[in-house]
Order: C-alpha cells, then structure tokens, then sequence
C-alpha cells in the first residue's frame, strides 16, 4: 500500500507540475544594452497530460506544416527514384538518404501543373495556389504576375490562426538575382494578389524577431548573449522539471549558444559588416552552406519553441540566378539552364548541392527533440518542391514534389508514389492533410482537387494520396 501511496503522490506532484507549466513559456530579461530579450522554452514533459499525448489544458500537441522551395527544377531521368515502399534514391536524391532523412520523405512523381501555360510563372502560382497566375501586364520579352490567390502556407497559416504567436515565418537562403517579372519571381508565401510576405534573408534579424535581441554594429552576440540575460530564469526553472526535461532544456539552450556563436563567427568575416551576425559574400560568393545552416538552426528552434505552426524555406526563387559556386558554376542557375546541353552535368550537380541543404534542414530537424519522446521532424508536414520540372524545356510536366515528415502520426513517409499526369494538386492537398489541416480541396478550374467523391470523368484522381498518408 506503500507503494500505491507514493506512485500516487508522484502522480499528484507530478500533475500539480504541468498545472503550473504553461503550454508556451518564455523566458524573460535585459541585456547590459538595456534591450529586452525573451527565450522560449521547448515542450517539456511537465506541459503535456499524464499520458503525455496531449497538453495538459486538452490541446492537441502542435503539428507543423512547411514549404521548402527550389527555383529551376531538377533533372528527372536523374531525379525519379526506383521502388514504391522505401523507395531506392536516385543520383540527386541521394542525399537526404546520405543525411539520413529518408525514413520521412515520400516522393511523388509524374504530376504536372494542369493550368501551364507560361512555365516559370505557371509553376509558381500552380504549385502554390492550385490557380493560374495573375498577370498585372507585360515586360520585355515576358510578363509580369502575381499570384491570385493566397499561397499553401498561408492556408495552413489561417487553419493554426491563434494557435502561436507567429502566423507564419518566411526564411529566405539565397538572394533574389532576378528582374522585374512581378511578385511570382521574388517571393514565395503570397496573402493574395500583390500582396507576398517577404522572406527574411538575414539571420542576425530572424534571430532578433525571435529573441528580442538587437540588431546592432557595436554588440558582440558571442559576449552578450540572451542566455545570460536569462540566467537566473533558467536555474529556477531547472529544479520544477523532470530529468528528461533538464537534458532536453540544456539541449535546447545549447543549440541558442551554438547559434549566437555562429551569427557571431559571421560578423567577424564583415568588411565592415551591413548586419552583424550575417553571412556577406567572399570574394562575390553567396555563403549558401552557412546561410542554410543558420536559417535551418533558426527554424529548428522556432518550431521547437512553437513559435508559429506554419513557415517557408526559400532556398532559391523561380528562374533563380543563383551562382551554384559550390559546384563549380561561374554564371547564374537560369542561364545556365538555358545554355547548357546534355548531359546537363552543372545543372545535375546544382540539384545535387541543393538537396544536401534541403538534407541538412530535414536533419536539423529531426535532431531537435520534441514532445513525448519524438522529433520536430516527426510532428512536420512539408511539402519541398520547384516551379519547373526542368530547366532546359521549362517543362512543367514530371514535377519534383517531395512530402517529407510524419505530421504527427498522419504521413507514412520513406513511400515513392508514381502517377500518371495527375494535378499537382493532389499532392499538395496530402501535404496539408498530412499537417493535420482538414482542407476538402485544393486549386480552381482545371487543377481543382476534391476530398471525397469525384466529380471529373472516371479515372481522374481527385482525392489525397492515400499511399502517403497513415492510416
């Protein structure tokens, strides 16, 4: 009887624990600046039920939904991966498997955009908004749009409305190089025509819109850190936790160190920096690798935190002229596109690069703890993809669509799903299902998807791929 007595004490400790732990809990101070500064506090243990699937006021635990995005398309006889169920990697496919993220991703292939009729522009708005584009007129040789509806991720954004403290998080990794073609080329998240939300392209300043920490010439992130600041906060908070909750706080804590250390490091190759803690060109070179990294780090942590359910990644714009330098390329992605031939072995290896930046996010991560034992990863659905198929056709035909994650149960993940000339629609309604997101549709006149009963001639899918989703 003992023994009952003082499980069910523990248990009673325990709840009075979590009653006192709230849900999303920051921790507060001043730097010696005099700016205020807050750090937020990963989901512990003692915010969850006792059967810790749950937050103790009854709020299901978060799941997250995200876009990572890629200009310029891939090469699909390179790209395409053998197998169905834990699919074999292809060339540029290998490595998410080298970084070992495959076991959550999910390929699908063979969908096309069924509204093209302008390739970089109808790619862009067809996988973002399932609509044509909006062309506000003419220039050049081309046109110039927008999207006319709002983007994937602000439909997850309204769906999680309240639900954190950020509505979306825009992280930008490699700079627009583009031209005056409308907001279709230089943004990704859109609110609706003429209306982008802006990625962030500096570190130093998505670090402080997270932390309260300034942005400023004279102050050395590697000194004053927010840590300090907070110092008194985190040794009170240690002893109202379990142990699995201290590892996973220090792990945390360790990872905002790690960080301010590397936005630090950064502004110290500045000459003279335009933002400490930024990554400026060397010798006219984008630092893509440590931009990606400091922008993946940063939403690790975001979603960790529960900062915001719904976020982007863009790592290079439509028609992107991006210098792939870390491949050997000495002129932009897009005209390199255009002007060399098969077997396209720079474009191939660009594609290559940028999925081992897309490996390092997925990894990152996957190595950041999360509730109940398991991983931001697992509690993800994001949805990474291009607005081409490839570059040397503008074709938008055989589109690269990876749905990678768990979303909390919802996703399979590691399953490559081949279709044939299906919208991408469907693909993009299983993403947001997968995020938890109870969407019926996806899209307007010819790349409309309906959840449930069809409503296109026979044969015509119309609902999410059941092959990627659990259950």
């Amino acid at each position: 009887m003992r023994a009952v007595k003082g499980e069910s004490a523990m248990k009673k400790t325990k709840s009075l624990s979590k009653t006192a732990m709230k849900r999303r809990t920051f921790l507060r101070g001043v730097l010696a600046t005099g700016a205020a500064v807050s750090v937020g506090v990963p989901i512990l243990d003692t915010m969850l039920d006792e059967n810790g699937v749950a937050f103790a006021g009854g709020e299901p635990l978060p799941v997250r939904f995200g876009v990572w995005f890629w200009g310029n398309g891939v090469r699909p006889e390179r790209w395409t991966p053998s197998g169905a169920v834990d699919w074999t990697p292809s060339e540029e496919l290998a490595p998410l498997a080298t970084a070992g993220v495959k076991p959550w991703v999910s390929v699908v292939t063979g969908c096309e955009i069924k509204t093209a009729t302008h390739p970089h522009h109808s790619g862009m708005a067809g996988i973002m908004t399932g609509a044509h584009f909006h062309q506000n007129g003419n220039t050049r040789d081309t046109i110039v749009s927008t999207f006319a509806y709002p983007s994937v991720d602000q439909i997850a954004a309204a769906h999680f409305e309240g639900m954190a403290p950020f509505r979306s998080l825009e992280f930008g990794i490699t700079r627009f190089r583009g031209t005056d073609e409308g907001t279709s080329f230089q943004h990704l998240s859109h609110n609706g025509p003429n209306n982008p939300n802006p990625s962030e392209y500096s570190p130093s300043r998505m670090y402080a819109r997270l932390f309260g920490a300034p942005v400023d010439a004279q102050i050395d992130l590697a000194r004053q850190s927010v840590l300090d600041a907070v110092g008194q906060q985190i040794r009170a908070l240690q002893p109202r936790v379990s142990r699995a909750d201290r590892v996973r706080l220090e792990q945390h804590f360790d990872s905002v160190r790690a960080l301010e250390m590397r936005l630090a490091a950064g502004a110290s190759t500045c000459t003279p920096p335009e933002n400490p803690g930024d990554f400026p060109d060397v010798g006219g070179r984008e630092p893509i690798a440590d931009q990606n990294r400091a922008m993946s780090d940063l939403c690790a942590l975001a979603l960790a935190c529960d900062l915001t359910r719904s976020f982007s990644m863009f790592f290079s714009t439509a028609g992107s002229g991006v210098i792939m330098w870390p491949v050997g390329a000495s002129n932009g992605l897009h005209q390199i596109n255009h002007d060399e031939g098969p077997p396209h072995d720079t474009v191939h290896a660009a594609t290559v690069f940028t999925m081992e930046q897309l490996g390092y996010f997925l990894a990152r991560l996957r190595d950041t703890p999360d509730a109940a034992g398991s991983n931001v990863l697992d509690n993800c659905s994001i949805l990474a993809t291009s607005e081409l198929s490839e570059g040397w056709t503008h074709s938008n035909r055989e589109f690269p669509i990876l749905v990678c994650g768990r979303g909390g149960g919802a996703l399979r993940g590691n399953v490559h799903h081949r279709v044939d000339r299906e919208s991408t629609s469907i693909a993009v309604l299983t993403a947001l299902r997968g995020a938890g997101i109870p969407a019926e549709s996806f899209g307007v006149d010819e790349s409309y998807t309906y959840n449930g009963s069809s409503v296109f001639s026979p044969g015509r899918a119309t609902t999410a791929y059941g092959e990627l989703l659990a259950g």
